[in-house]
């Protein structure tokens, strides 16, 4: 029995998961893989030298579900439990990123295509790469993807992803989309795509009657928001003054101070993201990294702090796009944040979202979703 799938039956025996036959099935598969990439020799030892050639790579998984239904944790608990060196976990947003920065080195070089040498690269640096939350929204990752995932597989690069949609649904609508089906039909051939969609959307069954906005600013906001957190992300309460942070890089070669963030949970005060010097790129950055963020301190808005208002706007607008699931404390509702002052008006919109972003079907929708801007 693999490491991971006895933590995997720990957790259910210990009530942290309830029997779900989704979760079983894909689990016993990724105890599958963790047997078959730990049983590669490493590389350039000698037993891996007596093969004569590169073993083929173990087939990979593709995790497909609603929110909440474990895909990211058991992506995480098969990725903590592998023991193998040469491996890499990103969320695909990031990963794209990097990928189209090392483009844009490789077409400096002015030798022909600039996408099989990062695929080489990758593949150099990597056996087997984890990819949370899959999503393609925009034509210019479509069209590199084909050709580069298939180059990675190909290399011997071993691929599990998780996606709130199945392979099928993967940029449908999209421009140009018949170049994309290739890169589709790889993900069905050459990994396992399995369904999760048990009956428990775990996110909110463990915010149970916690609220998503909470009025005023005070104690009781703040111890809410606080319980919020902990069980958004299995944080014992008795660790408070220990809960990570993080340093997030902005595209630019910025990072932006993260106070807490941990499992896609983030947690933020309103004067750093909007009393501060802030733009797009951060709120982006942001958007793309946390599927959840907690925001603190939030005032009534006027025409006296009309820049800082703007920038709130900006980072609603960003969230919205990403489904990103919003906890706050405010000293109002959405309706009455900005009631009056320049930009009051236009306010109306952010408020409407804000109102929205609190309903049960957009808390239904996938991290990602919707028409996104290209990266």
């Amino acid at each position: 029995m693999s490491a991971f799938y006895q933590r995997y039956q720990a957790l259910i025996a210990q009530g942290e998961l309830k029997l779900d036959a989704d979760q079983e099935a894909c689990a016993k598969s990724l105890a599958r893989l963790q047997k078959e990439l730990e049983a590669v020799p490493p590389r350039g030892s000698l037993l891996w030298r007596t093969f004569g050639k590169k073993p083929a790579p173990p087939k990979g998984i593709y995790m497909w579900g609603g929110v909440g239904r474990g895909k990211s944790m058991l992506m995480d608990l098969f990725y903590k439990n592998l023991m193998i060196k040469r491996k890499k976990r990103a969320h695909f947003h990031e990963f794209m990123l990097d990928v189209h920065a090392r483009i844009r080195e490789e077409r400096k070089k002015e030798l022909g295509d600039p996408i099989m040498p990062v695929a080489t690269a990758l593949a150099s640096e990597t056996r087997f790469l984890a990819f949370d939350e899959m999503v393609v929204n925009n034509s210019a990752d479509a069209m590199i993807m084909s050709r580069l995932f298939t180059a990675l597989v190909e290399a011997g690069v071993t691929i599990i992803t998780t996606s709130n949609r199945p392979p099928d649904d993967l940029y449908k609508d999209g421009l140009n989309r018949e170049h994309f089906l290739p890169f589709i039909e790889l993900l069905k051939t050459r990994l396992e795509v399995m369904s999760l969609n048990g009956p428990t959307d775990y996110r909110r069954e463990r915010l149970g009657d916690v609220g998503l906005w909470h009025e005023p600013n005070g104690d009781a906001a703040t111890d809410a928001l606080r319980e919020a957190f902990f069980r958004l992300t299995d944080y014992s309460p008795d660790d408070a003054a220990h809960v990570p942070s993080e340093e997030l890089t902005v595209p630019g070669g910025r990072t932006l101070h993260v106070p807490k963030s941990l499992k896609g949970v983030a947690v933020f005060s309103f004067k750093r993201l909007c009393a501060e010097a802030r733009g797009a790129q951060d709120y982006l950055a942001i958007a793309r990294h946390y599927h959840s963020v907690i925001i603190v301190g939030i005032p009534v808005l006027s025409k006296e702090n009309r820049n800082e208002a703007a920038r709130f706007v900006t980072l609603i607008d960003t969230l919205y796009e990403y489904k990103v699931k919003l906890l706050v404390a405010a000293d109002a509702q959405p309706d009455a944040l900005y009631p009056e002052g320049d930009g009051s008006f236009e306010f109306e919109r952010t408020a409407s979202r804000l109102i929205e972003m609190q309903s049960e079907e957009y808390l239904a929708l996938g991290h990602g979703e919707g028409d996104l801007p290209a990266s």
